[in-house]
């Protein structure tokens, strides 16, 4: 592995994060929304992530690791899909005027507890990446002040 490696690897653990970040934050802002371009209440959006590199399954992973040392490359974002599993809220406003015959609004299946609990996540996620990639700059750092000394 080489001496930069690791900044790659904590830089791309960064930008999945702080695009997950951009994306929940999309959906709480658009928590009230109850029609799009398409004439439809938005849809939450999920982000999904995969390992940088070559596809392999945990086993050839674990034993990799175990026989040679394993060095990741990082993560990558796969792609940000609609969440069609989770309902969409109906609620009784007569006067709203996107109300069906019946008087019930569609609103969009974002639940914003849910979503906060995700941005905490995603938060973390980055903090620990930032401090990952702060403490090999500082090994590095260090290496290069031994052999200058």
């Amino acid at each position: 592995m080489s001496m930069f490696a690791s900044f790659d690897i904590n830089a791309s653990g960064l930008t999945a994060q702080r695009y997950r970040m951009d994306v929940i934050s999309e959906n709480v802002a658009n928590a009230n929304t109850t029609r799009t371009s398409d004439g439809t209440p938005y849809r939450r959006k999920v982000v999904t992530f995969a390992q940088k590199g070559d596809n392999t399954q945990f086993s050839k992973v674990l034993n990799k690791a175990m026989a040679h040392g394993y060095s990741g490359q990082g993560v990558k974002v796969v792609g940000v899909f609609e969440d069609n599993e989770t309902d969409e809220r109906l609620v009784y406003d007569p006067s709203h005027p996107d109300a069906d015959e019946n008087g019930y609004v569609t609103y969009p299946n974002v639940n914003i507890v849910s979503e906060m609990t995700d941005l905490i996540d995603a938060s973390r996620a980055y903090e620990a990446n930032a401090t990952a990639f702060s403490a090999s700059k500082n090994i590095v750092q260090q290496g290069l002040q031994l052999i200058t000394q």
